[in-house]
């Protein structure tokens, strides 16, 4: 198959999942799923689990952490494995570091002595992770900046490498980085004005609180192993909700805290595809409806058995406009 690989990626509640729904029913694909929410056992309905097939969608039990790097590997895995049945994969989510890790690759950091990061975990425990977090920002501010201070895993990896290497966790992610970005056709769906992404953000919310998303943390709760710094309980709605089952505030504040999350996740992920390379935008109204397309030069990518151009099928930025157009 010699065309690129579609990432349809965006902000939450843009339309994605739908999306991506239409164009491997439309164009023989197999959708698989970019989201480190999902892939957890007991996370479905405040992670927007669709109905709709996936692959790498409930991988791992909550109390297991995965990766950036698990999900590269499982991703390219799976890619060969559709392409090898001679449908198209499209990859679609909104966890912007999952798709880094697979287009860009992740930089080449030593191991770190598992020792550092008990050291790390057993002095938070004492003075909390806000203090880790202005000890990070004493020693790499470039990290500090983007993590919230209560970010304990990321906070405790920025630390760990900091001391283990004596090189901020920054510096090293301005390495040099294996790159597969001519394999993909990266396309942001998103939903304008700013007005009506944080309406379908809220309405989407809505649903998972009537769908019974308080039930599906209590139980995650029930099972005893599971705790709030584990990053599946950290995804948005889960660690509010679990505040809100723990006593720390009424059930109107926990979904206005929900609804805040969600539209702080939104925009960092607006953030990131904003500063993404080679990116199509594709903008549509409060309903879905096509408003625009803004492309990049991308062009099909061509056969060169016998240095000889060959024909080729239409990029997908051309193939969802067209299907935008008429659905």
């Amino acid at each position: 198959m010699s065309e690129r690989i579609l990432a349809l990626m965006g902000p939450t509640a843009s339309g994605k999942s739908s999306l991506a729904e239409r164009l491997a029913e439309r164009f023989d694909g197999e959708l698989i799923s970019v989201d480190s929410a999902l892939v957890y056992r007991g996370l479905s309905i405040g992670a927007a689990k669709p109905d709709y097939p996936h692959h790498l969608v409930h991988l791992r039990d909550p109390v297991d952490p995965y990766t950036a790097a698990d999900f590269a590997r499982d991703a390219k895995r799976c890619m060969e494995e559709i392409i090898a049945r001679g449908r198209r994969p499209i990859l679609v989510g909104g966890s912007m570091l999952y798709f880094r890790a697979l287009i860009h690759g992740l930089d080449d950091i030593p191991a770190i002595d598992p020792a550092i990061r008990t050291a790390i975990e057993n002095e938070a425990r004492e003075v909390g992770w806000p203090a880790q977090h202005r000890e990070l920002a004493q020693v790499d501010p470039a990290s500090a900046a983007q993590l919230h201070p209560n970010h304990s895993q990321r906070i405790c990896r920025a630390l760990e490498v900091y001391r283990g290497t004596g090189v901020p966790l920054s510096a090293w992610q301005r390495g040099e980085a294996i790159s597969q970005a001519d394999q993909f056709e990266c396309i942001a769906l998103c939903t304008e004005p700013r007005a009506a992404l944080h309406r379908r953000i809220e309405h989407r919310l809505d649903g998972m609180f009537a769908e019974g998303l308080i039930d599906e943390v209590r139980a995650l709760m029930a099972r005893g192993d599971c705790h709030s710094d584990l990053p599946a309980i950290r995804a948005v709605g889960y660690r509010q909700v679990w505040a809100y089952l723990q006593g720390e505030f009424d059930l109107p504040t926990c979904r206005e805290k929900v609804l805040v999350a969600t539209r702080q996740l939104a925009k960092r992920q607006l953030t990131w595809l904003r500063s993404w390379p080679d990116l199509t935008w594709i903008i549509t109204d409060d309903a879905g409806r096509l408003i625009q397309v803004d492309k990049t030069a991308i062009e099909p990518l061509k056969t060169d058995e016998n240095n000889e151009i060959a024909a080729v099928e239409p990029v997908w930025a051309d193939r969802i406009e067209s299907l935008m157009r008429n659905f």
